[in-house]
């Protein structure tokens, strides 16, 4: 017990050094060149951020936060924030997620990705898809300049968040519809960190806020099966590390157990953590006792990847 309390009290000077404003390199980058993005009516929309949350997005981008030189460990990272697939907390599940992984030696990307119910997106479901495997696509192309390996790029994603990046795990098919010099990279992630991942969209565990805004509220059967990522896990679905609490009112943990089971199906690497309290606001501070884990088993769990 003496060891949790150490390391929980080290683990939060952590992140309250990670909460200062450092100085960090980032720098936004758009995923679509002007007039290609696809799924789109052609609305010129601007970003509207409020209270630290994304509720329109214009432009979507990737922000980069780079390692130091020292600290680098050729590998990066994917975060994409949750919301409900209605806003994006892109501080406290995006930046500072993505801070904490520069401690790490990655170098991270924090994804600002289009929200399905946004005017301009045609087909709903489709639009936070398409950006993300945009935004890996990007990443496989900056490796050189970045100094991280193109094989060893991966996702993290938190609550709905968790859904969209389980999404670019499992599925195969390329929804990106733009043909130029990134077009030829792979979207598909090489290892996914789930955070409290909204998985299945069915009842009773689904979330049903993330399932209306990206289905609407008449969904058929067959599209909740369809973007339910656990039922599309195959043998080729990268390692993934799954991490919930168990008395999470919103996304009940069974859908990161579901999910455990899918991937041991079909033989995926997978690792799965439930943690008895945290709630649905699992973050880099004020965990509760044993959920302050999380991070170093984060770090772990890279580390015996091979990262």
């Amino acid at each position: 017990m003496n060891c949790i309390n150490k390391m929980t009290k080290v683990i939060s000077l952590l992140a309250a050094l990670l909460l200062c404003d450092v100085a960090m390199a980032q720098t936004p980058l758009y995923l679509w060149d002007k007039g290609t993005m696809p799924n789109s009516k052609g609305l010129q929309l601007r970003d509207s951020i409020d209270n630290e949350r994304v509720y329109v997005v214009g432009q979507p981008d990737i922000e980069v936060y780079t390692p130091s030189k020292e600290e680098n460990r050729n590998f990066a990272v994917l975060v994409i924030p949750g919301g409900g697939y209605a806003r994006e907390a892109n501080v406290v599940s995006g930046s500072q997620i993505a801070k904490y992984f520069n401690t790490l030696g990655a170098t991270a990307f924090v994804l600002k990705y289009r929200l399905p119910q946004s005017p301009d997106v045609i087909h709903s479901e489709l639009a936070p898809l398409q950006d993300g495997q945009r935004a890996i696509k990007i990443m496989r192309a900056l490796a050189a300049k970045y100094h991280y390996d193109t094989d060893k790029i991966g996702v993290f994603g938190t609550s709905a968040g968790g859904h969209l990046a389980a999404s670019l795990g499992v599925y195969t098919e390329d929804f990106t519809e733009v043909s130029d010099s990134i077009a030829k990279y792979s979207f598909r992630p090489d290892f996914m960190i789930l955070l409290s991942p909204v998985i299945s969209l069915a009842d009773p565990y689904a979330h049903k806020g993330s399932r209306d805004n990206l289905l609407g509220k008449n969904a058929s059967k067959e599209m909740i099966d369809k973007f339910s990522p656990n039922l599309h896990v195959t043998v080729k679905t990268p390692p993934t590390l799954l991490m919930q609490a168990n008395d999470d009112p919103a996304v009940p943990s069974f859908n990161s157990a579901m999910m455990y089971i899918a991937l041991r199906e079909k033989n995926v690497n997978a690792s799965l953590h439930i943690f008895p309290h945290g709630k649905h606001s699992i973050a880099l501070t004020h965990n509760p006792i044993s959920t302050d884990l999380w991070m170093p088993i984060v770090d772990t769990w890279l580390r015996e990847l091979g990262y």
